[in-house]
């Protein structure tokens, strides 16, 4: 029987609810969007008493279809102020979902300076007093929970950036392996949990794959079947399988959209030297791994595992998180990156964010473009909690406004990711409209702009780039919503068995008689609920725009800029 586990970090109560039936259909980011919505005063303070951080997983997390290990995590945002989900890999969605727990609902704000653990086990859940585990960061806090409670738990934490409350703090979970490196990185979630003086979260379930099914051989065929469907596709077949996400770093680039010293040119001269293909080079090279899954059940395997020079592993290095410490910051060295990563990992910081307001700092003359060692020295200051170290941790917009930078890539206050809007505009429109705040896996359009998935929409012309990202982010909602990695969206998009085999998976768990269409209304269900908190919030359509520079500035080699209607924009939702 599935339940919330709720608890109220103001009087230390924990409890089990029976989940309502308004929710019995939801999981993942549908339901801590709902519950965000149903349960947290859109204008309440992201680090007060009365915000809530929500933690679920999908709705096909904890059984054996393919790729569905993805955990959600839901607030209000301290770095938007909108509504925020924000999801990642590792083993702890599918041990919840083993454990029959719908969502974890972190309630309240404790009046005292003690920190607390949440331990839960087939047996119950119990708060325990943390306060020794505070000021350290997650690789060490996970080595220590593993030591404590056994290898095999999941240990969801946060560093020392959500202990000190910074708007740019991620939450973590450890994948198989006890790398403390699986975000839900994006939105300062991490400091919402650091407002509830939680620093981990102990989960303890002896299964992975036994989640309840109610149709089992049924569910069995429709998961081969999806298998198949994910392996026979160029992207999730072979090219995610063979250099992770950041195959994509050599594609972005020759398509002259690759954000380079802080979104000034589309293309990075020294890209091929922080590929995917060198690093796989690199990382087998030192023993370390080209692919790696992050989490149990995946076949797409994006991730690695890269050994650094001083011994220590950072595994992964993204797509995203390269691009944004390498060509926005001019840094064409695997190993600095590597070590931005980690420190990022560590301090628990959303490593875009970071890499973003980087570059704002660099364009603000504070650090120089292309200097590794002083990028890294800045960053060891967020751990000390220095007057720079915080500036870092507050991200991008608010770093634009300490030193007078106009030129800041953010939207809604959350930084832009690694495809430039003017040679992308499908991205550009995701970027401007999506509740989440400026957010690529919101509505990927890069699919169809770039890399001719699902169709071809021209990336530099603004036709057809509104319907585009619409369609793109309804169906993500509801990938989202079941655990399912966003990456199947490729395999999906190109096959006509796509949609219709994710469905029979649903119906055979839950015993449920969907069709596609009523699944892409849930996707429009979950937009609508977003919207709906970021306008009792106080957002309008002024806050759905790309910075003016974007507009005013050419990008090369194109020398575009976008040009997307306002009109457009605010056409996006009309569904």
């Amino acid at each position: 029987m599935s339940k919330f586990l709720r608890v109220n970090t103001t009087t230390g109560e924990v409890k089990f609810e029976e989940v309502p039936e308004k929710y019995m259909a939801l999981g993942g980011r549908a339901l801590t969007s709902q519950l965000v919505l149903d349960e947290v005063p859109p204008t309440c303070d992201p680090l007060g008493p009365y915000n809530k951080l929500v933690i679920a997983p999908g709705l096909l997390s904890g059984t054996n279809a393919p790729s569905s290990g993805r955990l959600s995590v839901g607030g209000k945002s301290p770095l938007t102020g909108g509504i925020k989900e924000a999801n990642a890999g590792g083993i702890a969605s599918q041990k919840l979902a083993n454990l029959g727990i719908k969502a974890i609902i972190l309630e309240g704000k404790p009046a005292g300076s003690d920190w607390y653990l949440l331990k839960v086990t087939p047996g119950g859940a119990e708060l325990l007093p943390a306060s020794d585990l505070a000021g350290k960061g997650t690789y060490e806090v996970t080595a220590i929970c593993r030591e404590r409670y056994g290898n095999k738990v999941a240990v969801i934490t946060i560093g020392p950036a959500g202990e000190m409350l910074m708007p740019a703090a991620g939450v973590t979970n450890n994948d198989s392996d006890g790398n403390s490196s699986r975000y839900a990185g994006r939105g300062g979630l991490g400091a919402v949990m650091g407002s509830k003086k939680i620093k981990a979260i102990v989960v303890d379930s002896p299964t992975t794959f036994d989640a309840p099914v109610k149709e089992p051989e049924r569910f069995k065929a429709a998961a081969r079947k999806f298998a198949q469907i994910l392996q026979n596709h160029p992207v999730t077949g072979q090219g995610l399988p063979n250099y992770g996400t950041n195959v994509l770093m050599n594609i972005i680039n020759e398509a002259g959209t690759l954000p380079t010293r802080n979104f000034r040119f589309g293309r990075f001269d020294k890209a091929a030297e922080v590929s995917g293909e060198k690093l796989a080079e690199v990382a087998v090279a030192r023993g370390g791994k080209a692919t790696h899954a992050c989490h149990p059940g995946c076949v797409m395997r994006c991730s690695n595992v890269y050994p650094m020079p001083d011994g220590k592993v950072c595994a992964p290095i993204e797509y995203e998180t390269a691009w944004c410490f390498g060509p926005n910051l001019e840094i064409g060295d695997l190993d600095v990156i590597a070590k931005l990563n980690y420190i990022c990992n560590d301090v628990g910081l959303d490593t875009i964010e970071t890499g973003c307001t980087l570059g704002v700092l660099m364009e603000a003359g504070v650090i120089p473009f292309g200097d590794g060692e002083a990028a890294i020295k800045a960053l060891e200051e967020v751990a000390r909690g220095t007057p720079l170290g915080r500036i870092i941790g507050g991200g991008s917009a608010n770093a634009g406004r300490v030193y007078g930078v106009t030129r800041v890539p953010a939207v809604k206050g959350q930084g832009i990711p690694a495809y430039d809007p003017r040679a992308c505009k499908g991205n550009g429109v995701t970027y401007a409209t999506t509740p989440m705040g400026a957010d690529h896996t919101a509505g990927y359009a890069v699919t169809a702009n770039i890399l001719k998935v699902g169709g071809y929409v021209d990336p530099l012309k603004p036709e057809g780039q509104v319907e585009l990202s619409r369609n793109l982010q309804i169906a993500t909602a509801f990938i989202d919503s079941t655990g399912l990695c966003l990456f199947v969206a490729f395999a999906v998009l190109d096959n006509p068995e796509g949609m219709p085999t994710i469905v029979e998976l649903l119906n055979a768990r839950y015993g449920f008689n969907l069709t596609v269409d009523d699944v892409l209304n849930l996707g429009k269900q979950v937009l609508k609920a977003e919207r709906e908190f970021n306008l009792k919030a106080g957002f309008t359509s002024a806050d759905d725009r790309l910075p003016e520079f974007f507009s005013l500035e050419e990008l090369p080699p194109h020398n575009t800029v976008f040009d997307v209607r306002e009109e457009g924009l605010d056409q996006v939702f009309n569904f």
